[in-house]
């Protein structure tokens, strides 16, 4: 249960609910996302329903807040959004 643990167990849903997020965005582009817009898609529970937040919130045993855990996964995602196809 090393923080590295920790941090692929949480971002593995959190990958699906972006990618999610870019599919219905109008550009479908991961390049065009916000944190704030895949925090919105958070909130709503039927949305992405598989992508667990229970487990996406486990985040703060890194000590990061949900917001900046976004942040830091989506950019990484943006980094390498040609290679992901989005």
């Amino acid at each position: 249960e090393s923080k590295l643990d920790w941090a692929l167990f949480a971002a593995d849903p959190l990958t699906g609910l972006i990618v999610a997020s870019a599919l219905m965005h109008p550009d479908k582009s991961l390049k065009s996302l916000d944190t704030d817009f895949v925090l919105r898609r958070f909130k709503e529970k039927r949305f992405a329903a598989g992508a667990n937040r229970d487990q996406i919130e486990t985040c703060q045993k890194l000590g990061l807040e949900l917001s900046e855990f976004v942040e830091i996964c989506l950019q990484g995602m943006q980094k390498i959004s040609d290679e992901l196809g989005l």
